[in-house]
């Protein structure tokens, strides 16, 4: 990645791997109670979550803003840390939103602020005077961006333990998004960042006492989920967990080797990062050629032939009739699984509905892409299809990711 990927939000992020003989595949949400609201330090948020892998492409959740509070829709991104909003400051570029823009009223954060000296690397960090305005610029790896400045303001948030909070945050105010493909907009407000730096809502949000800096996820396959802030929803047992590399600026959880169909292969020390903010997983461009081509191979003698006339992604094939569903064609299929090298029996399973979508004209498409035609060099990120039906844990407070298989259609109760 280049120089700015310490903001990048394209595609990294943690999911569900499942530790071989400690593997039990019976889901955990009768766990997910939460524990005592008693607790030494702040509480718990937990939203519904909105959206899918196809053919939405990403998953929302509605936070409101301000005073009165009005709500916004946010792409959730665990592969970068700013949270941003389209917004009428005037906007130069903006693209649809479900929502009016918001408007800032004389909350802009200076550039003295600690959290814009984070949003800059060292030496880059021009504050002329100590009530300018904090500009900021975050680019991501599928060459979109958002230009804006830094404000503050009220964010309503109800905890779990029975309060109801406001603290002021502070966000951009995003007047100017660039978009690579205009086709295929996120039909959200802004991004809900919540990587690993201090501008993050979540560290924020911790600095202030209010909860924990821990995120945890839960996206369904069939759409919908939920997504939480805090320790209160996390299971006493059944997760696995993977630390997370020192001196990351993402959820890099170090090299992994790929297994196909429970064998060995060729493909080795990947480097993995977890990324809500990508909807599909992506390899080096050297890996992914490499599994094309086991799959392929694996493919010969059935009854699947290429359907390069369907361009929903960049490999499909087609049945003897139209899929109905993912269960159609996953039986043609190998399960896949990503074994850690730098720790003892630690792996992240995606069998065949964690890495193929079955497209409007009834094809089976690969939902793992090439990282190399969108930047990514040496970086493998997991995207939202290889987290599907799994809650994935952010743990920035032990520096840990974790993951377990769940059932992500019920909200855990409060």
């Amino acid at each position: 990645m280049h120089q700015k990927m310490y903001l990048k939000a394209l595609v990294l992020y943690l999911l569900t791997w499942i530790a071989g003989a400690a593997y039990h595949p019976q889901t955990i949400n009768n766990k997910l109670r939460p524990k005592s609201a008693a607790k030494s330090f702040g509480s718990s948020v937990i939203f519904p979550v909105s959206g899918n892998v196809y053919p939405k492409g990403y998953y929302h959740v509605s936070i409101s803003i301000g005073e009165p509070p009005k709500p916004y829709f946010f792409d959730i991104d665990t592969g970068s840390d700013l949270t941003w909003l389209q917004c009428d400051a005037p906007c130069t570029k903006c693209t649809p939103a479900p929502h009016s823009l918001y408007k800032p009223k004389q909350n802009l954060m200076t550039c003295q602020d600690p959290i814009c000296a984070s949003l800059h690397e060292p030496g880059n960090h021009n504050c002329r005077a100590p009530h300018d305005q904090c500009d900021y610029e975050v680019d991501y790896a599928d060459n979109g961006s958002s230009l804006g400045v830094m404000v503050k303001d009220s964010f309503p948030l109800k905890f779990t333990n029975g309060t109801t909070v406001a603290p002021q945050l502070a966000f951009g105010c995003g007047y100017s998004q660039e978009v690579q493909d205009s086709t295929h907009l996120p039909y959200t407000d802004g991004v809900l960042g919540l990587g690993t730096g201090k501008s993050s809502i979540l560290a924020q949000l911790r600095s202030k006492g209010l909860t924990r800096n821990v995120i945890g996820h839960c996206l369904s396959g069939q759409g919908g989920g939920f997504l939480f802030f805090g320790d209160d929803f996390l299971p006493d047992s059944g997760i696995v967990w993977k630390s997370i590399l020192s001196q990351s600026k993402h959820y890099s959880l170090g090299p992994a080797d790929l297994q196909f169909g429970g064998q060995a292969t060729n493909i080795k020390g990947l480097p993995i990062v977890f990324d809500s903010g990508s909807t599909y997983t992506y390899f080096t461009s050297k890996a992914y050629k490499a599994l094309v081509s086991l799959i392929k191979g694996d493919l010969n003698g059935k009854q699947l032939k290429e359907a390069v006339e369907d361009k929903s992604l960049p490999v499909c094939w087609k049945g003897a009739k139209p899929f109905k569903s993912i269960r159609d064609a996953t039986t043609y299929f190998k399960p896949l699984a990503l074994s850690f090298t730098n720790a003892k029996n630690v792996q992240f399973q995606m069998r065949p509905e964690y890495y193929l979508v079955v497209t409007g004209q009834g094809n089976v498409c690969l939902g793992i892409l090439n990282g190399g035609d969108v930047g990514l060099e040496n970086i493998n990120v997991i995207g939202d299809i290889s987290m599907q039906d799994k809650l994935v844990i952010y743990d920035n407070e032990k520096q840990q990711v974790g993951w377990a298989p769940a059932n992500c259609n019920r909200l855990p109760k409060s």
